[in-house]
């Protein structure tokens, strides 16, 4: 009897504490050093800017497979996420971070780099292919895709004669960086957007 009213006393816990009403935001890129600045990483530098404007602090997740950091904004819970599994496996973390917390797709905004959209064009929207995204293709195996995705454009004319994976693990210029870091305020608005419900496909190019 003991046993019993425990499982339920224990259930009721669970559903009350850790099911929780948010959103989560996943940027994608990869954990080391080295791959800071790359285009690859865009995703973790869109993170990293939108957490420093509400000084969110960043902590690590051996659970989540991923570096956390939680803030609310409208008085939506939102939690930021950088997978440290590596690009190729990010939906590893974002299936663990979703099962733990009890969430659907609907909660779930994903934030990369796109070799399909010119240099610093901002794209959004609801699910589609993966482009040959290794990340997405990942992220497709264990949670799906119809997430809501923010795409950030990393192409310029002067990758033609690159392979692909040169030119993701790539470093950023300094011209390029300057093209991204003016549409950064544009991608922290998407995402304030997508937390308070207000999230639609839109495309925003970058100034030349």
């Amino acid at each position: 009897m003991c046993s019993f009213l425990y499982c339920i006393i224990f259930y009721i816990f669970i559903q009350v504490f850790y099911t929780r009403d948010m959103k989560i935001i996943i940027g994608l890129g990869n954990p080391e050093a080295r791959y800071t600045g790359t285009r690859h990483n865009v995703g973790f530098a869109v993170l990293d800017h939108f957490a420093s404007t509400h000084r969110a602090i960043w902590k690590q997740s051996t659970k989540f497979k991923a570096s956390t950091a939680e803030l609310s904004i409208a008085g939506e819970k939102i939690t930021l996420v950088k997978p440290t599994t590596f690009y190729n496996l990010v939906g590893e973390s974002a299936r663990a971070i979703m099962d733990f917390y009890k969430l659907t797709l609907a909660d779930v905004l994903i934030v990369h780099d796109d070799l399909a959209l010119p240099l610093g064009t901002i794209r959004t929207r609801v699910g589609g292919s993966d482009g040959g995204n290794n990340g997405l293709k990942s992220l497709a195996l264990h949670i799906g895709t119809e997430t809501a995705r923010l795409r950030v454009g990393v192409w310029t004319d002067a990758h033609h004669a690159t392979d692909k994976v040169s030119v993701v693990l790539g470093k950023i210029s300094k011209d390029e960086q300057a093209t991204l870091d003016a549409q950064l305020p544009k991608a922290a608005k998407i995402i304030e957007q997508f937390a308070t419900g207000d999230f639609e496909s839109t495309t925003h190019r970058a100034s030349t």
